[in-house]
């Protein structure tokens, strides 16, 4: 659901605040899921002062969908 609310944002990046609600998890559970999503190299974070806002790796992203689809 992670990687779809950032497909789905309309400026391409998402604060890790705007994910608690409609996820329905705390704000660490939502950092902990981004901090692996991103060590798998599939989003970007980038620190705005209290904040950390994440987009996708869409070039990552492509490149998974071409191994699965092999």
């Amino acid at each position: 659901m992670i990687l779809s609310i950032l497909a789905a944002a309309p400026a391409g990046e998402v604060c890790v605040c705007d994910f608690v609600e409609p996820l329905g998890k705390s704000q660490p559970t939502v950092s902990h899921h981004l901090k692996i999503l991103g060590e798998a190299g599939l989003v970007h974070g980038e620190r705005r002062s209290k904040w950390v806002w994440y987009s996708l790796n869409r070039e990552r992203l492509a490149g998974l969908r071409a191994a699965i689809d092999t």
